[in-house]
């Protein structure tokens, strides 16, 4: 990440958002991976497509036709942006608050601004996360507004920030985020040496491979806990509720009875189903989004 001058907040998002949309457009063709993960994730859905992950995107095309691959793309194309402007503004500013620059901060430094950077967007992503879950869950044709209007209308606003306090743990990796972006930036090049393209785009990749492979449990654990309860869609053609099917006890009403109740269903394997097309997109998506970043703010310098 650019180093050594302290930029205006509004350059760090402005910076931010248009990586954000760039990464959309890097990782839209890997997408799949969003609707077999969230599939695979959901303990009822998972036996449904259960096999390698050609075979589930089989069966949702057979299904669905190849638009249901795409199910859930509107919520992010919306908001990921500004929220990975808001990211990358709020990294800043919590290296700010503990007195340093990147070129000066320790990776202790980086990973506590990470940390930090990571609570805040969850406000963002918790409800957009929400949304593209339930989407993904409805056997059958579903609009991301007429989702958010159904959780809307069962649970009010509140019902759209379920599982938020699973979302900020999730995303406090953002710490192993940019810590690894750093510490890979860090042994490519010499100190004082001038960081190349090449160098910035192996350096994301390896941040959102790490990223991911930290985060991935609390990924499953935070689907779990947002694809049920009460207004959790099963089938869109009956707008039938998990509340209405499920036992009385959701053993998924929280992040530690989703973590336990998990384990003693499906074991470790549990918290690393759908991992595979997580890291396939990881890829490209964060190679794009950390070198038009730091394009962007190169170009303030």
């Amino acid at each position: 990440m650019a180093d050594g001058v302290d930029l205006n907040p509004a350059v760090d998002f402005l910076a931010g958002t248009l990586s954000g949309i760039a990464g959309l457009f890097a990782g839209y063709p890997c997408d799949t991976g969003f609707a077999v993960k969230v599939r695979l994730q959901t303990p009822e859905l998972a036996g449904h497509y259960r096999g390698s992950i050609a075979r589930a995107i089989a069966t949702i095309v057979k299904e669905e036709t190849v638009f249901g691959l795409y199910k859930g793309i509107t919520s992010p194309l919306l908001t990921f942006a500004l929220m990975n402007g808001l990211v990358f503004s709020s990294y800043k500013f919590f290296l700010g608050i503990q007195g340093t620059l990147i070129a000066d901060a320790s990776l202790t430094q980086i990973t506590f601004a990470g940390v930090g950077s990571g609570i805040v967007s969850a406000i963002v992503t918790a409800p957009t996360d929400l949304i593209k879950i339930r989407q993904q869950q409805c056997i059958g044709t579903s609009t991301a507004r007429g989702v958010a209007l159904g959780i809307i209308r069962t649970r009010g606003v509140a019902g759209l920030y379920r599982g938020t306090g699973t979302t900020m743990l999730r995303d406090s990796g953002y710490g192993a985020y940019f810590a690894s972006y750093e510490a890979t930036l860090r042994a490519l090049a010499a100190p004082g040496e001038k960081r190349g393209g090449w160098q910035v785009l192996v350096a994301g990749g390896v941040a959102g491979i790490v990223g991911w492979l930290v985060t991935f449990p609390l990924d499953v654990v935070k689907t779990r806990v947002q694809g049920t309860g009460p207004g959790a869609l099963l089938n869109s053609g009956t707008s039938q509720l998990v509340g209405e099917v499920a036992p009385i006890v959701n053993p998924y009403r929280t992040t530690w009875s989703t973590i336990v109740n998990s384990y003693r269903a499906e074991g470790i394997p549990a918290f690393y189903r759908g991992l595979a097309p997580t890291l396939i997109r990881a890829l490209p998506v964060n190679m794009v989004t950390f070198g038009v970043f730091e394009l962007v703010v190169n170009a303030f310098q």
